[in-house]
């Protein structure tokens, strides 16, 4: 009698359970709570209706969501929470809002899965917002490869937004870029991972354009092309701490492209960071005939594992491969490589290739050691320079020979 009662008692125990999770489950969507978390500043997405199901477009529920936490005045937080997955369709952000603003994003976000769209666009852009931060550990998934052969289609865009904070959250698989900076002031991204395949065509990490006192800091890149990106009118950009494999690299251009206005990047820092089986290491890139300048480079305290060409400034840009000859190009001053070891995959671990009419000037290498990763044994890698004056200081390997020291 005891034991049924026991059973019995623990029956009823669990069924409570239930009803109380089921009564806090629907109390969370309920108005009244919805209401007092609205008076808290948090506004959840699910108290606008969004599904959460992965197959329901959410957007309506997001555009909602935000549009009333935008015209919230006391620093409001909208809330995508864990444990949902929310379909999205193409959105976008607008400001200005009251105060600044926060978004939690711990939920995943999902593209739709087939090709809506013909033109170059992007799945989420937050435009024209200062003093906002997204933060979370929640996922950006862009189901990419069913673009990969089509349209140009990047994942998330900010437009025109100072003072911005990106933390923690995870970005895969973008038909495109996966994340881009455009005319933006102060952006710090921080501890962001990025995986895309290798194989995987134009998927960059992080591509800025046009923007200045950009902080990249402890990010994971994986991705099909550049791991980072940086593009004409970018300013004072630092990246550290950031390990880049697959990829291209982290790369500065290509700058000075047909049809382009004078290039203009100054002032870039790339330190602390890792390469494994990338493309490139640090590279600068520029088209023939191009015109502006690009100054004032740090590469400092970076380790490559084959690494196709570690240290790579191009003034011959042409991934078609038949440009025609053109004098002029984009003045490349200015720029330290210090600190760097490891292997190459490549006999060639340094080049440096210069415009005759407009020669780079300023490189310096100091302490620098790269040894040719030949089919798993250690061999002497090589350097090529053409047009380059520069400075040597401390060990240089493989030997390099500018035109003049400067």
């Amino acid at each position: 009698m005891l034991k049924r009662q026991g059973i019995w008692a623990g029956r009823t125990f669990f069924v409570l359970l239930l009803v109380l999770a089921v009564r806090s489950a629907a109390a969370a969507r309920s108005p009244v709570l919805a209401a007092k978390a609205r008076k808290q500043g948090r506004y959840s997405v699910l108290d606008f209706h969004a599904a959460g199901d992965g197959k329901t477009d959410d957007a309506p529920a997001f555009l909602e969501a935000w549009q009333t936490a935008c015209s919230d005045g006391s620093s409001p937080v909208l809330v995508i929470p864990g444990g949902w997955t929310f379909l999205l369709s193409k959105i976008r952000f607008q400001g200005s809002c009251k105060s600044p603003i926060t978004v939690q994003l711990d939920g995943n976000i999902v593209a739709p899965n087939y090709i809506w769209t013909a033109e170059s666009d992007n799945l989420l852009t937050f435009y024209r917002i200062d003093n906002l931060t997204v933060a979370g550990n929640g996922q950006i998934d862009g189901r990419g490869a069913i673009w990969w052969s089509c349209y140009n289609h990047k994942l998330l865009a900010f437009a025109y937004c100072n003072n911005l904070w990106v933390r923690n959250i995870h970005l895969k698989d973008s038909a495109e870029k996966h994340m881009t900076l455009y005319r933006c002031s102060q952006a710090h991204v921080d501890s962001v991972s990025v995986t895309a395949p290798a194989h995987s065509p134009n998927t960059d990490g992080i591509n800025m354009a046009l923007s200045d006192h950009v902080y990249i800091s402890s990010c994971s890149m994986q991705t099909g092309d550049d791991c980072v990106s940086i593009l004409s009118g970018t300013t004072d950009a630092y990246v550290t701490d950031t390990t880049c494999g697959p990829g291209h690299g982290i790369s500065v251009g290509s700058l000075g492209g047909a049809n382009s206005k004078s290039a203009l990047v100054e002032r870039i820092t790339v330190s602390n960071c890792s390469f494994v089986g990338t493309l490139t290491g640090v590279r600068i890139k520029s088209w023939q005939g191009g015109t502006g300048k690009a100054n004032g480079f740090l590469f400092e305290n970076l380790n490559m594992t084959a690494v196709r060409f570690p240290i790579d400034i191009d003034q011959f840009y042409c991934p078609p491969g038949n440009c025609p000859t053109r004098d002029g190009g984009v003045a490349i001053t200015d720029a330290r490589f210090i600190n760097i070891h490891g292997t190459s995959s490549e006999k060639q671990a340094i080049q440096i290739l210069c415009s005759q009419s407009v020669p780079c000037r300023g490189i310096y290498l100091h302490d620098v050691t790269l040894y040719w990763n030949k089919k798993n044994h250690v061999s002497q890698a090589q350097s090529r320079i053409l047009n380059a004056h520069g400075t040597i200081v401390g060990n240089v390997v493989p030997e390099v020979q500018f035109i003049t020291a400067q």
